[in-house]
């Protein structure tokens, strides 16, 4: 029996970026967050300082493969005013939510604190507002809802926990700065592709059948974890139900640049931008090193997820 033709596929000239596009001085280039902005896309992506800590860069596009790197950082930790104590190292895995005419951006901000989520808005990728720490310690990978639901806001995050596998949880709120009524969503599964840990990648896509979360899931092995991607599909007026789970991942790290590098056999999205056509190009990194893209029909990830489905909970 033949392998069938992967969901997603990639880019024949990965990766897209490296640090060696990069016209200031970084160790890596990774997990960016994507969006269309007039007919242009944009990549806003984490690089690592050559001491460690992380800043966010900006890369723009015609055609969503072929990018440049903006002269100087898009986004660096904050040295004075109320961000500064819990940015001081660093800011990292940026993810950008289309909301009405303006974007948010949710990023993970570090420091002696612990890890939160911080909250920007910029309308046209030239000025950004800071507005807010949205977390408290630990939490990372928020990906907010492009519309309301029922006058309020929605997110997917992944709270920390020493009491069950880190998972997927929804939170909604009425301003974007004070947030409840928390449930989850998704648990990692047991002796699974997604055992140890899972988490929203890029923020949810409306589609005629439901919101698609593509997330990513962690399977420890002996040599490490393994860091992949998977596809679930939530309600699409109650996104805290879940219609479907793809029981398979849709895309693994096979690439030499996404089994070696900086953090070894890792592909971990922040960005999808849908297409006119039906296809959704899907932004990833590799091994925490370089960037890397590939395309997927909507359709077969919608279908894997309400027709070889597993137990969300």
């Amino acid at each position: 029996m033949k392998n069938r033709s992967p969901i997603i596929k990639r880019y024949k000239g990965n990766p897209i970026l490296t640090k060696d596009d990069i016209p200031y001085p970084v160790s890596t280039v990774h997990n960016a967050g994507a969006v269309k902005h007039n007919g242009r896309y944009i990549m806003l992506f984490r690089s690592h300082l050559k001491n460690g800590r992380s800043i966010i860069g900006m890369a723009e596009s015609r055609d969503g493969f072929s990018f440049k790197a903006a002269q100087k950082p898009f986004l660096t930790p904050a040295k004075k005013g109320a961000f500064a104590e819990y940015e001081e190292y660093g800011v990292e895995d940026l993810r950008i939510s289309p909301v009405e005419d303006y974007y948010l951006l949710t990023y993970s901000a570090y420091s002696r604190h612990g890890v939160r989520i911080g909250l920007a808005r910029t309308e046209d990728f030239k000025k950004v507002e800071r507005i807010g720490m949205i977390t408290q310690p630990d939490c990372r990978n928020v990906v907010i809802f492009p519309q309301k639901f029922n006058d309020s806001f929605a997110r997917l995050d992944r709270p920390h926990t020493g009491i069950a596998p880190w998972s997927i949880w929804i939170s909604y709120s009425p301003d974007l700065i004070h947030w409840g009524k928390s449930r989850i969503v998704l648990k990692p599964m047991g002796y699974h592709w997604d055992e140890m840990k899972v988490g929203p990648g890029a923020p949810p896509i409306k589609t005629p059948k439901g919101w698609l979360n593509i997330y990513h899931g962690v399977f420890q092995t002996m040599a490490g974890a393994v860091y992949r991607l998977g596809a679930a599909l939530l309600d699409i007026d109650d996104p805290s139900q879940v219609i479907g789970v793809s029981d398979e991942w849709i895309l693994e790290p096979e690439d030499p640049w996404e089994r070696s590098g900086y953090v070894p056999n890792v592909v971990f999205t922040c960005g999808a931008v849908p297409e006119p056509d039906g296809t959704v190009k899907i932004y990833w990194g590799g091994s925490d090193t370089v960037m890397c893209t590939g395309v997927a029909k909507m359709d077969d990830l919608v279908n894997l997820c309400l027709n070889s489905s597993r137990p969300p909970l």
